[in-house]
């Protein structure tokens, strides 16, 4: 097949593109960072000319604006990356009949369901980036009904960016005590699990939501913790509330107290095998 894959110069693009390669496609990296194929999602015209010229049979719609408190500072800057940028792409992939993975997130809920949502629960963002966001599913869905297959994930680290172990583990280095948000709970996803998943998905198409983490559960401070013991280091994590952090750091966005996203389209495809995110994490630690 052949890929196209937005925002390939980020974390999660720069993965999608290495599984795409490994698993023998080939790969059309766009992006707005030097060395990709230039692709401005949020430029119609452009979008449909680059689209149209490679003629890929997917497209993986990676880019995004993904700056959660900017979004609340910026409505109309999330708005157009998230919700006209996935206009964009889905339109001209319509125009030549490819597919779509659209990356979407867990802050399309509210977190008030206190268990794992499943891909067919009731959607109540609680800030512009989760609204944004669902903006984007819903006009992908619109405009390619039989063609879509968007993937919501959470809390995503990796080693082709900045994430939450790498900053843990820097501010670890210089202070003996790091502040966390002990009551927000989600599951950490690693960018190289996710991204062999949305290849296996364009590989076996069924158009539809699909729910993909890693596996578990567990709140930023137990990661936090989780991160500096793996790591063989003796920091100590100081649990936080979310209200602590909005005021101590200037956040002016809310978050779902409870994101834990269940995988219940994969567990109906027999395709649910994702490892946990500790053996996720222990592989992300021992990684040059």
């Amino acid at each position: 097949m052949i890929i196209l894959v937005t925002g390939a110069g980020g974390m999660l693009g720069k993965d999608v593109c290495l599984a795409t390669a490994k698993n023998g496609h080939t790969v059309i990296a766009t992006g707005r960072k030097e060395g990709l194929i230039p692709l401005d999602v949020t430029d119609t015209r452009q979008t449909q000319e680059i689209i149209a010229h490679h003629r890929p049979d997917f497209v993986l719609h990676c880019a995004a604006w993904t700056d959660v408190d900017g979004a609340e500072r910026d409505h109309d800057g999330a708005y157009r990356a998230n919700a006209l940028g996935a206009w964009n792409v889905a339109s001209a992939a319509s125009h030549i009949r490819a597919g779509m993975v659209y990356v979407s997130t867990d802050f399309v809920f509210n977190g008030a369901k206190n268990q794992p949502y499943t891909e067919f629960d009731e959607v109540h963002p609680l800030n512009v980036y989760g609204s944004s966001k669902e903006a984007g599913e819903r006009l992908v869905r619109q405009i390619l009904p039989d063609r879509h297959m968007i993937v919501r994930t959470s809390w995503l680290f990796g080693k082709q960016g900045n994430c939450f172990p790498k900053t843990i583990l820097r501010l670890a280095e210089s202070r003996p005590e790091i502040p966390v948000v002990a009551d927000q709970i989600g599951s950490p996803t690693y960018t190289p699990d996710l991204a062999a998943k949305l290849i296996e998905l364009a590989e076996n198409p069924l158009s539809g939501t699909y729910h993909v983490t890693n596996s578990g559960q567990c709140s930023w401070k137990d990661f936090a913790e989780e991160i500096v013991q793996t790591a063989g280091l003796a920091t100590k994590i100081a649990p936080i509330t979310a209200a602590e952090y909005r005021e101590r750091f200037s956040s002016p966005t809310r978050r779902p107290a409870y994101s834990v996203l269940r995988h219940l389209s994969l567990e109906m495809r027999n395709m649910d095998n994702l490892r946990s995110y500790s053996e996720a994490l222990s592989e992300y630690l021992r990684a040059d």
